[in-house]
Order: structure tokens, then sequence, then C-alpha cells
């Protein structure tokens, strides 16, 4: 039973998105907001759109994305590691592509509230995160 309960504690923080508008867990430190999903004319791909901030000091576990992810800066000094490349660091205004299936994850490096705007290119009816132990 505790297993279980344990489960799906873990599914309800690190699964994919769920419905826009609907509340859901999220990483301590961090805020998602889902702005848009749209299917696309490529056959089985999806647009989605979030708007993700991160407080001081807090960052993103390592995960993967089934397709690929870019990034706009909106707010704040943020740091980017991709899998087999050295650290990143972007500010306001700055932009980062992340091919699919990279494993990668961001944190706050700054004083203030970091903000992104992330936009996934993905597999239709796949989960959008998949956390990397």
């Amino acid at each position: 039973m505790k297993t279980s309960l344990m489960f799906a504690a873990a599914v309800l923080i690190f699964g994919g998105f769920v419905a826009l508008g609907e509340v859901r867990a999220q990483l301590p430190g961090t805020r998602r907001t889902d702005l848009q999903r749209r299917d696309l004319s490529a056959p089985g791909r999806e647009m989605i759109q979030v708007r993700v901030e991160f407080d001081p000091g807090a960052a993103s576990a390592r995960h993967t994305h089934p397709g690929e992810e870019i990034i706009y800066v909106l707010e704040g000094t943020l740091e980017y590691e991709l899998e087999g490349k050295p650290p990143v660091i972007l500010k306001a205004g700055d932009v980062l592509f992340i091919p699919a299936g990279t494993v990668h994850a961001a944190k706050n490096a700054g004083q203030g509230i970091g903000a992104e705007l992330a936009t996934y290119v993905v597999e239709k009816g796949k989960p959008l995160i998949t956390i990397i132990k």
C-alpha cells in the first residue's frame, strides 16, 4: 500500500502535462503555467507552450522530452546543463535549442526570479517529461 501511494505521488509530481488550466503538482521553487497546446500540421506532432518560473536557487530534475524544446529566457539568469556539453548561462532575451531526447536540467543562477518561455514540438500522446535518475 505504501509503495502504491509513493508511486502515485511520484506520478503526480513528475508526470507529464494535464489539460490546460488544471492544477498539478510542481517541483519546489518552480511554477509552470500552461499557455497553449495545439496540434501541428506534421502528423502525430503537437506544440506545447509553457511559462516556467524558478525561485532563486531552484532547479529542475534531469529530464528528457519526446521532441524538441525551444527556450526563450524572459527574466533573470538561468543555467542549463545539456548532457555531453558544458553548462551554459543565459539571461533575459537569450535563446536555447534542446534536441529531442537530450538529457538536460535547468536552475536559477541569479538572485531574483528566473523565467523562461518553453516551447515544445513533441510526439502527441507521449508524456512531456521523463525524469532521469
